[in-house]
């Protein structure tokens, strides 16, 4: 079984990544924001609280996303293990999560603020079947049109500027020391982000010594 954590600001390519390590290793992938926002377009009781919160930029309170996580990986769904993308936030949620689960790898990829703000303002999300884009590395065929359902793409709510700046400075000040944590029990891989995607997938590969890729989809 393999459990994993991957961490990186916004834009940084660590929900793609964990994609394609759900794919190869068969693991169960949870996306904090993905719940967020399955939370919102099902109009549950949290809903409303969470929309205005991540539509200003900030972060829902630690609370919430430990109750979210802890229901989550509660359902005990994750046969071969999990990947978990967007959690800790904080030094005191790595702290609960490290009580509660062992954890093989943190996997942190790396990428400058400037990288990160160019590619977050150039993600688009289908309004309808909800795949997503980015104008930079994956380009529908028809300007803002889905290629798979021919939905329109729009832009997240909150990848703004303003939000993004703000987002990226709760990283900084509140998930970057949860890494030195993490390294006291040297469970941290540092990946360089600025690599195109199958080549940061080959790193991790490599890092958790896996069976390196022999060709990826797109």
């Amino acid at each position: 079984m393999h459990k994993y954590i991957i961490m990186g600001p916004q834009g940084s390519g660590k929900g793609t990544q964990a994609k394609l390590l759900k794919k190869k290793l068969n693991l169960s992938h949870f996306s904090v924001g993905d719940i967020f926002r399955w939370h919102v377009q099902s109009h549950t009781k949290l809903a409303a609280r969470i929309k205005r919160l991540i539509d200003a930029g900030q972060l829902v309170p630690d609370e919430i996303v430990e109750e979210i996580i802890r229901r989550r990986l509660s359902e005990h769904d994750w046969n071969y293990g999990f990947i978990l993308d967007g959690f800790p936030r904080n030094v005191e949620q790595a702290q609960f999560f490290l009580e509660s689960y062992d954890v093989d790898a943190v996997i942190y990829i790396d990428v400058p603020k400037r990288v990160t703000i160019e590619r977050a303002l150039a993600r688009r999300i289908c309004s309808n079947c909800k795949l997503d884009y980015n104008l930079i590395f994956h380009r529908p065929e028809v300007e803002d049109t889905c290629d798979v359902c021919g939905g329109r793409l729009v832009a997240r709510a909150d990848d703004n500027e303003e939000a993004l700046n703000k987002r990226l400075g709760d990283f900084t000040s509140k998930t970057l020391p949860t890494l030195e944590l993490f390294d006291k029990k040297e469970l941290v891989l540092r990946i360089d982000g600025t690599q195109d995607r199958d080549t940061v997938f080959a790193e991790i590969c490599e890092k958790l010594e896996l069976e390196q890729p022999t060709s990826l989809e797109s």
